[in-house]
């Protein structure tokens, strides 16, 4: 028996090919769903731009079939527009003049009529609803992973006190083939003796495990821990064009990213030409358009984590006097004037082009895995992209630590050569701040 899958709006606005994640089943598109999706179309946020994507991909299939009756799709489903939405005879009396119920009235119907149904919606509140008359809800899971068991960029390892010694000379520790992924770091300990260690990291070319500095530093800024360490490494290796730091509030994720990024874009052997930073409009609370003054100033405020963050780093950098930085300019303002530091909305850089320049998507929990993707793919020549977020502070209310997009990317592209994560869980903040995230 074939299975109808009644999407809801939020499920096409997740996942623009979403349409495709149901295998050769029927795939059911409510008529209400178009027009919910026509009323965002006209918005320059990402709702606005998944909307149309949607709506040229329905448009696409009416030319090899009528939706009505059913048009085939490319990996053998069905997809129909389901149009009567009158007299769908919901029980408990809902109201049908809610768009929430027509669509859940359109499951109904289809399941009265005996139809194996299920009715797929990131929203939790209209799922219980569709349990509690007795029709099956699930959450879009296609780009779902566990959290609790997501790669954690490094691990420990026990070998000889020979071994260690060798390691900390420079010389590569050939380990068991598959033991590592590409880029996974190691803190490589001395069998019998508790405290002589060595870092490093594995190479697909050497094939084995090759020495990291234990020291490093980038504007003045200095790894507190083992873990921020691996992430300075994978920060400044130029080989490296993606990078995924994952960690809760004070774990200098976004510190070491920007520090990383002025080093290498005004410093001595420097190799991009900008630095772009880019964050997503999902506020706490209140909406952005609530704040006052222009665009600008509305932005300022959402951004004003980033420049704190640039303004400590300056700082930082004008007393160490390290890195071979001149610091004669070295001031927030004369870089941003000079576009030599751009920050912005991520909503206000989609459709540009981004060649040579480091770019970081702060806060990139509150992205879908379609978003990331899309992203990514601006990338042009010489660009690398650092993705920081916590996945146990999400404000986007239709993602979770197991849906979003920083998750997604760190499970799917972890074993790339290109790619580098680092899973960091000290927080390096007052202890007030740490208690504050662990009990609260």
């Amino acid at each position: 028996m074939e299975k109808h899958f009644v999407l809801d709006t939020n499920v096409l606005i997740h996942n623009p090919q979403s349409i495709y994640s149901f295998a050769d089943n029927i795939v059911i598109i409510p008529i209400t769903v178009i027009e919910e999706l026509d009323g965002f179309k006209s918005s320059a946020d990402k709702k606005g731009m998944h909307a149309r994507q949607v709506l040229r991909e329905i448009d696409s299939l009416i030319k090899k079939g009528a939706l009505k009756k059913g048009a085939k799709m490319i990996n053998g489903g069905t997809l129909i527009l389901y149009v009567n939405v009158k007299d769908l005879g919901l029980p408990l009396d809902l109201d049908t003049d809610l768009h929430d119920n027509r669509i859940l009235g359109v499951a109904w119907k289809l399941q009265v009529e005996g139809n194996k149904v299920y009715f797929v919606s990131k929203d939790v509140n209209v799922r219980i609803k569709a349990e509690a008359i007795g029709i099956s809800a699930v959450d879009y899971e296609n780009q779902k992973v566990e959290y609790g068991k997501l790669y954690r960029g490094w691990k420990k390892m026990s070998v000889s006190r020979h071994d260690v010694a060798k390691l900390q000379k420079g010389v590569p520790l050939v380990v068991p083939e598959k033991s590592f992924l590409s880029n996974e770091y190691a803190l490589v300990q001395a069998e019998d003796e508790p405290g002589y260690d060595a870092i490093g990291k594995y190479s697909d070319e050497e094939k084995s495990i090759v020495a990291v500095e234990q020291k490093c530093c980038a504007m003045g800024i200095s790894p507190l821990n083992v873990e921020q360490r691996f992430a300075f490494d994978l920060l400044l290796d130029d080989r490296i064009k993606l990078v995924a730091l994952v960690g809760q509030a004070g774990t200098g994720k976004t510190l070491m990213a920007i520090a990383a990024a002025l080093l290498k874009t005004i410093g001595e052997n420097s190799i991009y030409e900008k630095l772009l930073i880019v964050r997503p409009i999902v506020p706490l609370g209140k909406d952005i358009g609530y704040l006052p003054g222009s665009k600008e100033k509305k932005l300022n405020y959402w951004m004003q984590p980033i420049f704190d963050n640039l303004e400590f780093i300056m700082k930082r950098s004008i007393s160490s006097k390290t890195n071979g930085v001149s610091t004669s300019d070295l001031t927030v303002d004369n870089m941003m004037k000079s576009d030599i530091i751009e920050v912005e909305a991520l909503t206000y850089i989609r459709g540009r082009s981004i060649p040579n320049q480091f770019l970081i998507v702060d806060e990139a929990q509150n992205l879908t895995p379609h978003e990331i993707k899309t992203i990514i793919s601006r990338a042009g020549e010489g660009t690398k992209i650092v993705l920081t977020g916590d996945p146990d502070q999400i404000d986007n209310p239709y993602l979770d630590a197991n849906s979003n997009g920083l998750s997604y990317t760190v499970d799917r592209l972890k074993a790339y050569p290109i790619f580098g994560s680092m899973l960091l869980s000290k927080s390096e903040r007052s202890e007030l701040a740490s208690v504050a995230v662990e009990a609260l």
